[in-house]
């Protein structure tokens, strides 16, 4: 199992998510002594009677002053079994964006529902996003289940509800919790209040899902960042020295193993793999090296290197799916720029299929994306690019959608049918091309 374990909260606003991480780090003995005071000193100028552990991650000014999560707010804590990394997203449905960002590295989402509310439409679109994102586990937790009575069959109806619509969206590994996280029932330590519930509390559940997949899970596959050829007198020993720097996105590599150059399709050997440590005889996800190859090849930052045995085959059309982050709508024929990894290409989002209509959790027809839809397109880009299906490869099969006059992020992409829709892409003939 990984000791390092990404988990990120969503839900719609005022659900509790901030009072849980506040919770969650208080219980499991993560405050300095200098947070708490301050936290109990401005509760009470508030006049609350209770330290607001809600205050320990709503850090910007404007989040305080509101009383709501505006930003991701990154914590870090560590209990005897492993160590956590936890984004805090917004609730607010105008900073959905915000909920992509955190939730596109998480291992986990922990998901929040208020008891008395249920499922509401933010839920869902947080359900939708994971579903998206392919986050390996989400986890639901019954919030507010003190407010309630600690009812077990309003339990049991929210478990079938959050199961039924997951199950419609094809979110996998899910589990469902009761919890308060005012009060600190099932949060660190199960609660005497929900005998009826036999399962593990939230921070037992953490501590035994498993993290990153192993090295040897995923295809050899590293972008090129830069080529690295010291020059002049300075570096006299380095005269003939040519390598390839940048971070293993997925997989092993090894000195002797075949690899192709993408999109050129030129194949060599590595010969070295090289650190500010010393060299090495493997490297592997998520490590940063300099790899040396056989022949002197045309590799420049943008280029993928991949084992030559299942090396992704380089296209100008990808038909994905986009989570829009901005405010000006989508339509067909806009420019824009696509990155993909460390490839920066310019492209045209060619047809607008259909958006996921979040009540039905099917795709209906549409002509535009706007703030904080999710729906399936089909871009085209100015040169080559080396996609895999996201289905296949979080990393390979991601990109960003960019606004080449400001450089404003307008949407995150993934290629493929991420939420399964069924699309004709002829059904659209498009007038625009690149």
């Amino acid at each position: 199992m990984s000791t390092l374990l990404r988990l990120a909260t969503a839900g719609s606003v005022d659900d509790g998510k901030s009072t849980l991480v506040g919770r969650l780090l208080y219980d499991s003995k993560s405050v300095l002594v200098d947070q708490l005071e301050s936290v109990e000193r401005v509760s009470r100028d508030r006049g609350l009677e209770h330290a607001d552990l809600a205050l320990l991650t709503d850090g910007l000014r404007a989040e305080r002053e509101q009383g709501i999560t505006i930003d991701v707010a990154y914590r870090y804590f560590a209990t005897a079994k492993r160590t956590f990394i936890l984004a805090d997203c917004p609730g607010h449905v105008q900073y959905t964006r915000n909920t992509v960002t955190g939730a596109s590295t998480a291992h986990v989402v922990v998901l929040l529902l208020d008891a008395r509310k249920g499922l509401v439409e933010q839920t869902r679109r947080h359900l939708a996003v994971a579903s998206l994102l392919r986050v390996p586990h989400v986890v639901v937790a019954v919030n507010k289940i003190d407010l309630v009575g600690y009812s077990q069959d309003r339990y049991d109806e929210l478990d079938a509800e959050v199961r039924a619509v997951a199950a419609e969206l094809g979110v996998e590994g899910i589990s469902t919790i009761p919890v308060s996280a005012l009060v600190g029932d099932n949060i660190v330590d199960r609660s005497v209040h929900t005998p009826w519930y036999e399962g593990p509390s939230l921070l037992e559940l953490l501590e035994e899902l498993p993290g990153d997949p192993t090295p040897e899970e995923g295809s050899f596959r590293f972008p090129v960042q830069t080529v690295i050829r010291p020059q002049g007198a300075a570096a006299p020993q380095f005269v003939d020295y040519r390598g390839y720097a940048g971070q293993v996105a997925q997989g092993v590599v090894r000195v002797g193993d075949a690899v192709t150059v993408l999109p050129s399709g030129a194949t060599s050997t590595i010969i070295g793999i090289d650190t500010f440590d010393g060299p090495l005889e493997e490297a592997f996800a998520p490590q940063s090296v300099t790899l040396r190859l056989s022949h002197d090849l045309d590799v420049t930052r943008g280029d993928l290197l991949s084992s030559s045995h299942d090396a992704p085959n380089p296209t100008r059309t990808i038909h994905g799916t986009l989570a829009w982050l901005a405010e000006r709508p989508a339509v067909p024929g806009a420019r824009v720029l696509i990155k993909h990894t460390t490839h920066v290409v310019q492209g045209v989002l060619r047809d607008i299929h259909s958006r996921l209509n979040l009540d039905t959790a099917h795709h209906e027809p549409a002509d535009s994306l706007t703030l904080n839809d999710i729906g399936h397109v089909t871009l085209r880009v100015a040169a080559d690019l080396a996609v895999e299906d996201y289905l296949d490869s979080r990393h390979i099969g991601s990109f960003l959608v960019i606004d080449p006059a400001s450089g404003y992020t307008l949407a995150a992409g993934m290629v493929g049918d991420a939420l399964e829709a069924k699309i004709d892409p002829a059904s659209r003939p498009s007038q625009y091309s690149i």
